[in-house]
C-alpha cells in the first residue's frame, strides 16, 4: 500500500512546494487548504500521486472531515506536515492588534493541535509515523514589530517539544523545520494587509533568500531517514542571514 502524506496550506508557497517534492518521493499527497481552486490547479499539475480536499484548520468540523476522507484513501497514513500558519502585522507589543495576535495563535497553535490530534491515531497505527511541524526563527528569537508572530510560533514549538516527549517509546518521529528569510509569494504580502512595496521591502537587497522548495528539500530529507533517526530540529536559513536581526543586504 501506498504512503500517505497531509501537507496542510498546500494552497501556495512551502506548502504546494512541499506537496510536489513528497509525491516525487514516491507519497500519495493530500493537499489541504481552504482554496480549493488553488488545490485543484496544484493536483492536476502533480496528478495521480495527490488529493486535494478543503480544510481549515480553525474547524473542528473541517479537520474532521480531512481526518475521515484520508481514512477512506487506499494507503497508509504516515507523514503528516503540519505547514499552515502564517503572520498578520508588524505592531510594537505597545500598539498590537489584539484581533491579528488572536488569529494568529488560531493558525500556528491551534490549527497544528487540531490537525495533530486528528491525525495522530493513523499515524501511530502506522508503525512508521512521521510529523513535520513547519515553524520559524521566530520561534526562539524575539524582534521588534513581530510579537505576536514571535509568541505565535513560541507557543508552536513548545507543542512540538512537548509532543515529543509524550510520544517517547511509540512510533512516531516528532520534527520541526524552522526556516528564517523565505521569500514566498504571500507570506510577507499576507503580513502587510496586501501591500506589495512594503512586502517587498523586507528581501530588498537580499541576493538570494531561501525560496518554497528550498524549505521543501529540508523537509522531504529530514522525512525520507531511516525511521529510527529523528532530526529533532533543523534551522535554516539564507547565507546573507546571520541571525535573526543580522541580514547583508546589497542595496
Amino acid at each position: 500500500m501506498q504512503n500517505i502524506a497531509v501537507v496542510t496550506g498546500a494552497s501556495s508557497g512551502i506548502g504546494a512546494a512541499t506537496a510536489r517534492r513528497l509525491a516525487s518521493e514516491g507519497f500519495h499527497v493530500v493537499a489541504a487548504a481552504r482554496r480549493t481552486d488553488r488545490l485543484e490547479t496544484l493536483v492536476k499539475e502533480i496528478g495521480a500521486n495527490a488529493t486535494a480536499v478543503e480544510a481549515d484548520i480553525t474547524s473542528d468540523a473541517s479537520v474532521a472531515r480531512l481526518a475521515e476522507t484520508i481514512a477512506a484513501l487506499d494507503g497508509t497514513l504516515t507523514l503528516l506536515v503540519n505547514n499552515a500558519g502564517g503572520a498578520r502585522g508588524v505592531d510594537p507589543v505597545a500598539a498590537g492588534s489584539v484581533e491579528d495576535w488572536q488569529w494568529m495563535y488560531e493558525v500556528n497553535v491551534l490549527g497544528t493541535l487540531r490537525v495533530t490530534k486528528a491525525l495522530l491515531p493513523a499515524l501511530e497505527a502506522s508503525g512508521r509515523g512521521t510529523i513535520v511541524t513547519v515553524g520559524s526563527t521566530a520561534a526562539f528569537t524575539p524582534y521588534e514589530g513581530g510579537g505576536g508572530y514571535v509568541a505565535a510560533k513560541h507557543g508552536q514549538t513548545a507543542l512540538v517539544g512537548t509532543l515529543r516527549l509524550e510520544l517517547c517509546g511509540k512510533p512516531v518521529r516528532v520534527i520541526e523545520i524552522d526556516p528564517g528569510m523565505v521569500r514566498t509569494d504571500e507570506f510577507a504580502l499576507n503580513r502587510f494587509g496586501g501591500d506589495p512595496d512594503k512586502a517587498a521591502a523586507v528581501y530588498a537587497g537580499v541576493a538570494e533568500p531561501l525560496v518554497a522548495d528550498d524549505i521543501a528539500d529540508c523537509i522531504a530529507w529530514a522525512a525520507t531517514r531511516p525511521q529510527h533517526v529523528n532530526v529533532d530540529r533543523l534551522v535554516v536559513r539564507p547565507i546573507a542571514q546571520a541571525a535573526q536581526h543580522k541580514v547583508h543586504r546589497e542595496l
